[in-house]
């Protein structure tokens, strides 16, 4: 059942549903390819489409040649259109669809804009290929500079010309520009001036010929455009049906945003295909809004949002829930593919390997000083540092790993710390704080010292910062440099001891790491051999035990304290980190997000090797439960903890928290304008 709040529909959170059409042509039956337009046109409002984008020369067909001059075949052309606008005046989307126009004496290859029976517009072709295969400049003239109107199809004062992005009056994300072919191949698109002057979505009509490899270019085109642009990129090539006289198509259709592929077509099919993908136009405006480079570019360019005539029209969207096209990974900072997943953990682990090398040798350092827990983030910690000893060409014995039992720590991850740092071949030892932890709360005059089971804070500390303590002053005295283990998502949430504790070091190798991700990158080393069989046999243990801080006894039911009981699943934690972190997204849009990631298990691809017991989904209540904890946590309480955070690579695109880096925020924040919005959004 459909959901009616405003809250589930794709519209409320800046999304639009774009789709790239190909037809089957038919050569010259210029009613023909009429009736296919229409046809794509209706399935596109079946399935809630907001823009549909046609090939190039869509209506005549594009390899006819001498023909595009026919008088018969221009006439034809101009029925065909009002035959389109007639038929599609009761249809929700915006049509882009290609056609030769004559004005003035001239012959242009245009983009013409079609909704509810009223041409929008009609944008002519900039650059006209007249090289190998292409002959354009003996049928048409480019529009380079063109301004004005035309009366076409039986509409009058038809806005015509280069300069024109169409907007929707009564959906402000709706905002889209149209070029042709070779348009994209100059090293200067005319959508890259459009998208400065204020176009989200920029589309080609294109007919491009197949050849050999082809298709690779027209994806890097694509890619490249979309992310030097800022846009949302809708590619349409003419595919079956064209002329094969002396060229073939293969319909190839895709849509990228920012540089992403969202959505991609078959290729050499013999029916016509709808390719529907929601962009998402919010994530573009804040792109823009984040990169001065983009707003300086068209400053330096003269270009204004005044430099484009803007047509406006209505959209009239109902909010109406109606799904969401489009693949939402659940762990944003892991690819879901294994060749995009092996590249990025690649990437990730030598980033801080060679950081942690470099600082061991400016620092002159001649040892690594670790805490060792037997816990991912001080697993990965070590042998990230076991690695920097090997490319700097000195013994793993130089790392001295400490394990340092408190009153929760378990046999379990003491027996794994220890038969790690042995499987390494690290220097190891144990200090157990116990001893001196007893000492402080007595000192103290904490309850605890008098028997009585008080795990608060101050207990939990007062364990975590005698750990810290230790390290700091064992660095001193072996000529040292401490490597902190803890990683961005504690950071995020504030999950960490400050000062002397488990926020200090003296570099933070994992800081920009998030906990989803640092367990892809123990799964990758085991999986390429970075280690030996041993040390890949713990490091499988490791992975099995439940996160804990091992800071309070476990209960009378032998249950250990659970972190993610108190702070939410780290799943959903890096999620809303990512989301709002890097895209500055509102809560609720987030929380939409998260909805449509999580609610069911069994949809979508998960990343290599996540065991499937722990495949999981989520529900509103459940999302909206943890996002005002994580909403809370992050503005309120922890950035004080950020603000002093020792240095340390980052390593994800997805964005780190280091002030002298992606986030700078006041100390003293508040949650309020976050949990504001996303109560007053939420059904």
């Amino acid at each position: 059942m459909a959901k009616t709040h405003r809250f589930f529909s794709h519209h409320a959170h800046e999304f639009l549903r774009v789709a790239a059409c190909t037809p089957v042509a038919t050569v010259g039956d210029i009613a023909a390819n009429a009736a296919a337009a229409i046809a794509l046109a209706k399935r596109g409002h079946d399935e809630t489409c907001d823009l549909l984008v046609f090939p190039e020369l869509s209506l005549s067909s594009y390899a006819i040649d001498d023909l595009h001059l026919q008088d018969a075949i221009q006439r034809a052309t101009d029925a065909a259109l009002a035959d389109v606008a007639d038929a599609t005046a009761k249809l929700r989307p915006v049509l882009l669809v290609g056609a030769a126009i004559p004005r003035d004496g001239r012959l242009y290859n245009c983009a013409v804009a079609i909704h509810r029976g009223r041409i929008l517009g009609v944008v002519p072709k900039t650059y006209l290929p007249n090289y190998r295969e292409y002959y354009e400049k003996r049928w048409f003239v480019s529009g380079e500079g063109t301004s004005g109107t035309i009366d076409l199809a039986g509409q009058t004062d038809v806005p015509f010309g280069d300069d024109l992005i169409f907007a929707a009056s009564d959906l402000p994300h709706f905002i889209f520009h149209a070029e042709i072919c070779e348009d994209f191949w100059a090293p200067a698109p005319p959508s890259t001036y459009a998208a400065m002057a204020g176009a989200l979505v920029c589309c080609n009509l294109s007919a491009s010929n197949v050849v050999i490899g082809k298709s690779r270019q027209r994806m890097l085109l694509s890619a490249a455009q979309s992310d030097r642009a800022i846009c949302a990129y809708v590619f349409s090539a003419a595919g079956p049906g064209e002329s094969t006289t002396d060229l073939a198509w293969d319909g190839q259709g895709m849509i990228h945003e920012l540089g992403e592929l969202i959505a991609e077509s078959a290729r050499f099919e013999d029916d016509p295909e709808l390719l529907v993908a929601d962009v998402d136009c919010g994530r573009v405006r804040q792109e823009r809004m984040r990169n001065g480079t983009f707003n300086d570019a068209a400053r330096f360019a003269g270009v204004e949002p005044t430099s484009f005539r803007r047509v406006a029209f209505e959209a009239k969207p109902d909010f109406a829930d109606v799904g969401l096209k489009r693949d939402i990974r659940r762990f944003p900072f892991v690819p879901n593919t294994p060749e995009k997943l092996d590249a990025d953990c690649y990437e990730a682990f030598n980033i801080q390997v060679t950081a942690l090398a470099q600082r061991v040798v400016a620092a002159k350092a001649e040892r690594l000083v670790i805490g060792v827990s037997g816990g991912l983030d001080s697993t990965h910690a070590l042998i990230v540092a076991a690695k920097a000893m090997d490319r700097l060409g000195r013994p793993r014995s130089s790392i001295l790993g400490y394990t340092m039992p408190g009153f929760a720590t378990s046999d379990g991850t003491k027996a794994n710390a220890w038969a790690l740092m042995r499987a390494l071949d690290v220097s190891a030892d144990e200090i157990d704080i116990r001893p001196a932890a007893e000492q402080m709360l007595r000192d103290m005059r904490h309850p605890y010292a008098e028997g009585k089971p008080a795990y608060d804070v101050t207990f939990e500390n007062v364990q975590a910062g005698l750990r810290t303590d230790y390290l700091f002053r064992l660095a001193n005295q072996r000529n040292g440099l401490v490597v902190g283990t803890g990683d961005l998502s504690e950071l995020a949430l504030g999950w960490c001891t400050y000062g002397v504790g488990d926020q200090m070091s003296h570099y933070a190798v994992n800081a920009g790491v998030p906990k989803t991700l640092i367990q892809f990158l123990i799964r990758w080393c085991i999986r390429t051999d970075q280690y030996d069989a041993e040390t890949d046999r713990v490091l499988e243990a490791i992975l099995g035990q439940e996160i804990s801080p091992e800071l309070v006894p476990a209960g009378k039911d032998g249950a250990l304290q659970s972190t993610e009981s108190r702070i939410g699943p780290y799943a959903l934690n890096d999620f809303f980190a990512h989301y709002i972190v890097r895209h500055g997204m509102a809560p609720s849009k987030v929380a939409f997000l998260a909805l449509k990631a999580w609610e069911d298990a069994g949809r979508g691809r998960w990343p290599r090797d996540f065991p499937a017991a722990a495949r999981t989904a989520y529900d509103l209540p459940t999302i909206r439960e943890w996002l005002e904890k994580f909403l809370f946590r992050f503005f309120t309480i922890s950035q004080f903890k950020r603000s002093a955070i020792p240095n340390g690579p980052k390593v994800s695109a997805g964005g780190a928290l280091s002030p002298r880096g992606d986030w700078r925020a006041p100390s003293d924040g508040n949650a309020k304008p976050f949990l504001d919005e996303l109560k007053a959004n939420l059904p």
